[in-house]
């Protein structure tokens, strides 16, 4: 296996053949069914059996949790051991795990390549969200976000998106997937990066985390955050009809240029269009329109009545966000009167407008807030990592050391 074998592609597609682990080992976890399959017969396995192989593989992993071959009682011993040989079930490291004095908890993930993400888990009484990570950094800049001021990395791969679950669902002990009462209920696509500039390996991961034989957590239960990637939000809808969340946090174009960027690309008036015709779009499943409460910027009575007028038609809810601050951070909080203010008249146009309860800010794990350590390396200094890595590793084994 060469050097450049082990680098990370930013536009992998989810179909690209599994890659070895240094050891030579294939990841399972992130593969499909018919991936899977493929896999197995890559090993040797018959290929009569492989489907059914891959099924029973499919319910150990992601139904049990099981990353322990051994323990895979429904194959055979000898299966069993060939397995284990070859492939491997993974998670990210947790880095450093973080209990915030609300319950909320954040875990700063460290990949195989050394890269870094957060995810948190918000926990209700009777239920909990997990909100997902799906890019090392983010291509954006949105100047209320701390993520914004990081450099992308890289995108995440559909193995490091749902390890992310996976890790959550260990902490929580959630495994077999129980049916109900879950802890771990929801899934937000609302982490580090935009889940639309990394689509293909995001949809994967989902489709996995939705399928109804393993984690089987439901479409009606996964929000997709955007900050308004217009030409991906049709294909969102269609292909896999989960909530769709729109961070707004302006009304006009000239104020979300400034703190949304993006915008520049995709105005306003093209965003509401594209949503307007969201795949699955009624009163029952509305859009959630995300908007960060930043004082003297975006916060007057003036801006709540252009919010009402811009979402006319389109089925819709407001979740207003109080500024959630950072080291350095340019703006400040809207007042607790502005923000209520707001909240009343969209309110009193018909749309329900909560106001969002900041949480995990003492850990740094509230909206807008996650941030690693992960900077954007060259791929000549991941090829020279790499290779000290894989010295340092030779001469342990030629010195007798456990590696």
């Amino acid at each position: 296996m060469t050097l450049q074998a082990i680098v990370p592609d930013i536009a992998a597609k989810p179909d690209k053949p599994a890659l070895p682990l240094p050891d030579g080992r294939v990841e399972l976890l992130g593969l499909t069914r018919g991936e899977i399959a493929e896999a197995l017969i890559a090993a040797g396995e018959a290929e009569k059996g492989a489907k059914m192989r891959a099924n029973q593989l499919w319910h150990w992993i992601y139904h049990r949790g099981q990353r322990d071959f051994s323990q895979m009682t429904t194959l055979a011993k000898d299966l069993r051991e060939r397995l284990a040989q070859r492939f491997h079930i993974g998670r990210p490291l947790a880095a450093r795990d973080l209990q915030s004095s609300d319950g909320t908890r954040k875990w700063l993930l460290r990949f195989a390549d050394g890269e870094e993400a957060e995810s948190v888990h918000i926990p209700e009484e009777d239920r909990g969200a997990l909100c997902v990570s799906s890019q090392v950094g983010c291509t954006l800049t949105c100047r209320f976000c701390h993520t914004g001021t990081m450099k992308l990395v890289r995108n995440l791969n559909a193995a490091e998106i749902v390890g992310q679950v996976m890790l959550a669902r260990d902490a929580l002990g959630e495994w077999p997937s129980p049916p109900d009462g879950r802890m771990l209920s929801n899934i937000v696509m609302m982490g580090m990066g935009e889940p639309l500039y990394n689509f293909d390996h995001v949809a994967k991961a989902l489709k996995i985390v939705m399928d109804g034989e393993g984690i089987a957590i439901s479409k009606r239960r996964i929000t997709l955050s955007t900050a308004g990637v217009v030409p991906m939000i049709e294909r969102c809808g269609a292909e896999l009809g989960v909530n769709l969340a729109i961070s707004l946090h302006a009304v006009r174009d000239d104020i979300r240029d400034v703190i949304v960027p993006l915008n520049r690309k995709y105005p306003i008036k093209d965003l509401l269009a594209a949503c307007a015709n969201y795949p699955g779009l009624s009163n029952a499943r509305r859009i959630t329109f995300e908007y960060v409460m930043l004082k003297g910027v975006n916060d007057t009575p003036a801006d709540a009545r252009e919010l009402v007028r811009l979402l006319k038609g389109i089925p819709a809810k407001v979740n207003l966000i109080p500024f959630n601050a950072w080291p350095d951070a340019p703006y400040e909080c809207s007042s607790d009167k502005a923000i209520r203010d707001f909240s009343e008249i969209v309110f009193n146009a018909g749309y329900s407008s909560p106001v969002r309860t900041p949480r995990g800010r003492d850990i740094m794990a509230a909206c807008g807030q996650l941030k690693s350590a992960s900077v954007k390396r060259s791929k000549a200094d991941i090829l020279r990592e790499q290779a000290a890595k894989e010295t340092a590793l030779a001469q342990a084994q030629a010195a007798g050391l456990s590696a």
